[in-house]
């Protein structure tokens, strides 16, 4: 089974259903013609399926191998494909052009980045993690620490990793006592341990940069006194190259149910050199610019294991004989028929379809407000690309991991006894999802940030906004083609608008029902929203559906089949969340 990636999707995404090229006018999207766009695409699947796939069962089995001299070797092949990662420029496709990056908007780089996590996770966890670190750098480093390291990651040369988990604390980043000490030179000596730094050590590049999460002697408790550091594995010398060894150490790796081919590394700063980034007790503010935007790929991994688990089960539906159709044979001449003809398996694979599609389409959309939000000339565009973003992004993360998990799980199911071998590729899909659920916030925590901070912020305007935007295009659509999806959004609207005045109401009076309707909430926010994918898609295949491209009629179907047999969990949704918490809060601890 080898991965496919669907460029044809990402051709009608991005070109034909968001229409980038009428952004034409603005910075980054004025290099992004389709043609330009259609080349990348083309040789982005080239190299995803033909480099990354075939070894990403080669790091699940080998894995990376940790030494006592604290060097970490990542799985055979990986350092090879990682050059030719960095010299195909891959790393560079959205960074901005003063750094050496190609500037083009996130929305198209990250086509590439979803093919990549879904040949090879593992893989492409490294540099995505290094453009996390370039993005919090961009927004808070001096010029001077710019200059130094910004070029170097946005060329991939250098690695870049997250440091904030610490062996007592994980979400509650208040807890931690990793210490910063002023060294009366401008830089700090950082020390404590950091666990679960994906990343931390490796043989791929010639110099590692980490950002990390410290408090400065003096600094207030929690985490308003929490600072951000840059402190590089190798300290840049006068020219810019790795220099002096720092002491930063990895003193082990941890053993994973997934993700083997990725260092998750126990790192020590043992009084490390390291130059504060942006101003005193702000670190946690630019962090989240790199949490963040690893939550919104963290979400594209749910849906991009999704499809790499898909392929393989379809692909095993239609070979594997067994049993006959319901309704006769369909494969006469053979002794059974393939088990595609069953109506669970068929099930399966379309919940699948309908959940990857119309994720892949909310990824997208969401990544595009965040381009505008940018690069829009127009205060009132990047405003609703501003509070899109953060609206959307714990729904992003939560909602697409889950989804995303189940469509794995249901794909081991489609191969049966067979899925739950390792000879087959289904089973590291669902081990390597599976973390996607937990890490850069658990989903629990995405769930409560929802309903906590992102649906009360500015008054509510975000939701508010999306809630008239879903309106407005609820009244526009009046054909008797559109009835069924339009019926299907604005009834799932109503119950989410209907949720979310249960949660004022109720809320606020015992945020204990917050707390206990915040994953139902989720849900219903993030099967709404891709009803409204679902919708304006289907309303696009309609317009091209005499063309003669079966492409259209089967987003037909698959967009039929989410209004059908998918949207109908969000009145489940709503019907949990209204009975609050009293029944979940009920038994003592000790009833457990």
């Amino acid at each position: 089974m080898t991965y496919t990636p669907p460029v044809r999707d990402y051709q009608f995404i991005l070109g034909e259903w968001l229409d980038i090229g009428r952004y034409a006018n603005l910075p980054g999207f004025s290099e992004a013609s389709m043609d330009v766009v259609g080349q990348i695409l083309k040789e982005a699947a080239r190299f995803t399926s033909e480099v990354l796939a075939p070894l990403n069962p080669v790091g699940d089995k080998e894995g990376c191998v940790w030494s006592p001299d604290h060097s970490v070797k990542t799985p055979a092949g990986f350092k090879e494909a990682y050059a030719q990662l960095v010299e195909g420029g891959w790393p560079a496709l959205g960074a901005e052009p003063a750094y050496g990056g190609q500037g083009l908007p996130h929305v198209v780089n990250l086509a590439f980045s979803d093919m990549s996590s879904a040949a090879n996770m593992a893989f492409s966890m490294y540099p995505g993690l290094t453009h996390g670190a370039y993005s919090a750098l961009l927004n808070g480093g001096s010029d001077e620490l710019k200059a130094r390291y910004l070029p170097k990651l946005v060329s991939g040369e250098w690695g870049g990793t997250m440091n904030l988990t610490e062996p007592h604390c994980g979400t509650d980043l208040g807890l931690l006592r990793t210490k910063a000490a002023p060294a009366g030179d401008g830089s700090y000596r950082i020390s404590g341990q950091k666990i679960w730094i994906s990343g931390g050590e490796h043989d791929l590049t010639d110099n590692i940069v980490h950002l990390v999460l410290a408090r400065i002697e003096g600094a207030p408790a929690g985490v308003r006194g929490i600072s951000l550091f840059i402190v590089p594995k190798f300290i840049p010398d006068a020219d810019g190259k790795p220099g002096a060894r720092n002491s930063v150490f990895c003193d082990g790796l941890e053993e994973k149910m997934g993700i083997h081919g990725n260092a998750t590394c126990v790192i020590r700063h043992e009084e490390a050199q390291g130059w504060l980034v942006g101003e005193e007790n702000q670190g946690l503010r630019l962090m989240f610019v790199m949490m963040n935007e690893a939550r919104i790929g963290v979400g594209m991994q749910g849906i991009a294991q999704a499809e790499a688990a898909y392929q393989a089960a379809a692909s095993f539906a239609k070979e594997r004989l067994q049993g006959r159709s319901l309704t006769g044979p369909k494969n006469p001449d053979g002794p059974a028929d393939p088990i595609i003809v069953h109506p669970d398996v068929r099930r399966m694979l379309m919940d699948a379809r309908a959940v990857i599609e119309g994720g892949r389409a909310f990824l997208f959309w969401t990544a595009l407000h965040g381009d505008l939000a940018h690069a829009s000339d127009d205060e009132a565009v990047q405003q609703k690309g501003r509070d899109y973003m953060a609206l959307m992004t714990p729904v992003v993360k939560g909602f697409l991991t889950d989804r995303g998990f189940k469509v794995c799980s249901d794909a081991m199911q489609v191969h049966g006894g067979s899925g739950f071998t390792e000879h087959f590729p289904v089973s590291q899909y669902l081990r390597d999802c599976r973390i996607a659920l937990i890490y850069e916030g658990t989903n629990g925590v995405q769930a409560l940030d929802l309903v906590g901070r992102k649906l009360a912020a500015d008054g509510g305007r975000a939701a508010m906004t999306f809630f008239a935007e879903v309106d407005a295009f609820v009244d526009a659509e009046t054909s008797d083609e559109m009835k069924p999806f339009v019926d299907g959004l604005a009834q799932s609207k109503a119950q989410l608008q209907e949720a979310t005045l249960w949660l004022m109401q109720n809320g606020l009076a015992n945020p204990d029902n917050a707390g206990a309707a915040s994953t139902d909430y989720m849900h219903l926010f993030g099967l709404t929203a891709l009803a409204y994918m679902w919708a304006q898609i289907a309303k696009l295949a309609l317009a091209k559906a005499g063309d003669g491209d079966p492409y259209y009629a089967t987003k037909l179907t698959t967009a039929r089949y989410y209004v059908e047999r998918v949207l109908p969990d969000a009145a489940a949704h709503l019907a949990k969340l209204k009975t609050g918490a009293a029944t979940l809060m009920a038994l003592d601890a000790e009833a457990f």
